[in-house]
């Protein structure tokens, strides 16, 4: 049996409220406070099962890691040279971060290990971070495809190489520049467009000195990283389907705490906007290194834009809910340069255009994007989410504006980056029912 949500149409969206903490900086805090030397807690961790399976991977590295309340983590550190070998295989779960992140550490190891996850993890490409990382001196194995299982061989002597990435992508980015912290010389990496900087803003708050010039990032091996205090932002991933359900909901009023709004991250806002949304942003400030700030969401009429192709990094994560937008918005909306989208949990622009179209909406899958026809109003009916937690909570919000009732298929994966997504929902408004 899989989870199944079944959704009444209309309502809106009302109140106050925090969405779970920030998956990419909650992976981020375990790994660089088990890497650091001291002691390191951690408030706002999001105890969804991605990260509480780079958790369970580390301490099964020998990394002490005390949870001492729901949200809050005491991690005592061992160095960049305290990692023990582990007894089992490295399950990551459903996390294509954590796996791709995980490379870049256990890369400089003196010992081997192996890393595997779900079925869905299983199928994703792991040859763009393993193929940088041998040029660097790595052993990898991957599956036939450049899939997981992948066998990383210790005892690997690693150089600072100079990287030009071909394709935008903060995991290969924030791998590479962990395989430089047990390389012998300069690391560094250039992106062709800007992705989040969480891992950098992170090495820089844990004491450890790097350049940035540009798209350019650069740093030396050899160096150490100190136990900090970290607090994790609500996060922007989570809180889109929050901003996307309060703009296209009439009568909605909605106040979003604490959000994480690192300008590497805010794409979906900035697209939204263009869209017509109201969308403010109120109190900003900055917490431990990152930007944080309440939104406050109220409905507003949306209009199709063709998506500038300099925002689509910066949203990456968010265009399964950006597509519900475009398909409740007057005209048309275009996506183009989205390859990306390809290889998440599941091809998100042929699954989206699938269930957009099982609800009345016209859509033409493009090699790296979409055309979708606005028509405001959707029809009711069946979807999959195809076991992507993203697809599956995108889903839930367009029955704000469908004609009857919409039910998601194979939710389980939710619980990955958001546990009580039904529960909050619920709370603000929406007619959710999970069985």
């Amino acid at each position: 049996m899989t989870t199944t949500f079944s959704v009444e149409p209309g309502g809106s969206l009302r109140g106050d409220l925090r969405v779970p903490g920030d998956k990419s900086i909650s992976h981020r805090s375990i790994m660089f406070g088990a890497l650091a030397e001291g002691r390191t807690r951690v408030s706002g961790f999001l105890d969804g099962e991605d990260c509480l399976a780079t958790l369970v991977a580390f301490q099964a590295m020998g990394v002490p890691i005390e949870r001492r309340e729901r949200h809050t983590l005491i991690i005592d550190g061992v160095g960049l040279h305290g990692l023990r070998e582990p007894q089992t295989p490295l399950d990551m779960g459903n996390s294509g971060t954590a796996m791709r992140l995980m490379c870049g550490v256990l890369a400089g190891q003196p010992f081997d290990s192996v890393l595997v996850g779900d079925a869905s993890l299983g199928r994703r490409p792991m040859r763009r971070v393993t193929d940088p990382l041998a040029e660097m001196g790595a052993r990898i194995d991957t599956g036939e495809n450049g899939t997981p299982p992948l066998h990383v061989h210790g005892g690997q002597r690693l150089r600072g190489r100079r990287h030009t990435l071909s394709v935008a992508s903060a995991q290969v980015k924030s791998a590479l520049l962990l395989a430089g912290l047990w390389s012998d010389g300069e690391t560094c990496v250039t992106e062709p467009a800007p992705t989040r900087d969480h891992t950098e803003r992170m090495l820089l708050g844990f004491g450890y000195d790097l350049h940035r010039d540009g798209r350019r990032t650069c740093l030396q091996g050899g160096g150490r990283l100190t136990g900090r205090a970290v607090e994790v932002p609500a996060d922007m991933s989570s809180a889109a389907f929050f901003l996307v359900g309060g703009s296209i909901a009439e009568g909605s009023d909605l106040l979003l705490r604490h959000v994480g709004v690192n300008p590497t991250r805010t794409g979906a806002i900035d697209i939204l906007r263009l869209m017509g949304a109201s969308i403010e942003i109120r109190e900003p400030r900055e917490i431990g290194g990152e930007p944080v700030a309440d939104l406050h969401v109220r409905s507003a009429p949306l209009r199709g834009v063709r998506i500038p192709p300099e925002l689509v990094p910066l949203a990456i994560d968010e265009f399964p809910a950006l597509f519900v937008a475009a398909a409740c918005a007057e005209g048309e909306t275009v996506l183009a340069g989205a390859e990306e989208l390809r290889v998440k949990e599941s091809d998100r622009i042929q699954v989206m255009a699938d269930g957009l179209s099982a609800l009345g909406v016209r859509c033409e899958v493009l090699p790296d994007g979409i055309r979708i026809q606005g028509r405001g109003i959707l029809d009711a009916g069946t979807v999959s989410s195809h076991g992507d937690h993203r697809v599956a909570m995108s889903f839930a919000m367009a029955a704000l504006r469908a004609r009857g009732s919409i039910v998601i298929r194979d939710c389980d994966n939710v619980a990955t980056s958001f546990p009580d997504f039904a529960g909050l929902a619920a709370r603000a408004g929406l007619e959710i029912r999970s069985t």
